[in-house]
């Protein structure tokens, strides 16, 4: 009886022993499976973050501090490209802020700048009205000295103002060629407009 309990004792250590070498067997081989895995998917990317990953001879995929290692580095490369990328984006939102101040700017300017060119030609329109006035308050002849020292252009654009009266006086004392070169210029001004 003790001989059979003898014999069988060192045939469950041995089973033992086989289970435990083959169970760690498979979990070396399972480590560096996981291990070239990841430092596989690491070398393959094609970004600059990979270019700059540790090379495979660099890493032992065995050793998970190495591995560990890598995998640090990545990371803080990827969160100093966040850093970089969110900097980036608050400088393009200040630099969109003071773009949209300057055409505010410019908008209140051009109005400012309309609102002075409005009130300068109604300012002239006012002046060339009275000066249209002062003319008809002349005689006939006076007034033709004034037009024939004037260019024509000039003068014709008095002439259009004028009570047609007073402005057919003023032709009838002016010079016949002065008379004459006044008349074609008021009436070439409107001959390229169209007609409907």
């Amino acid at each position: 009886m003790k001989h059979t309990a003898k014999a069988k004792t060192p045939g469950r250590r041995g089973a033992s022993s086989a289970l435990l070498v083959l169970a760690g067997m498979f979990f070396l081989a399972g480590m560096s499976r996981l291990g070239l895995g990841v430092a596989e998917v690491i070398a393959a990317e094609n970004t600059p973050i990979a270019a700059e990953t540790t090379t495979a001879a660099q890493v032992n995929p065995a050793d998970p501090g190495d591995l560990f290692q890598s995998l640090r580095a990545r990371e803080a490369r990827l969160q100093q490209m966040e850093d970089n990328l969110t900097q980036r984006a608050q400088d393009l939102q200040q630099a969109e802020a003071e773009i949209r101040q300057q055409i505010e700017q410019l908008a209140l300017a051009e109005q400012r700048l309309l609102q002075t060119v409005a009130l300068t030609e109604s300012s002239a329109e006012d002046d060339v009205a009275r000066l249209t006035t002062v003319y008809e308050h002349m005689k006939p002849q006076q007034a033709a000295e004034l037009f024939s020292q004037m260019d024509v252009q000039f003068a014709a654009g008095f002439f259009a103002r004028l009570r047609p009266d007073f402005a057919g006086a003023v032709m009838a004392a002016l010079d016949p060629v002065t008379a004459y070169a006044i008349s074609a210029v008021m009436a070439g001004r409107n001959a390229n407009t169209p007609r409907e």
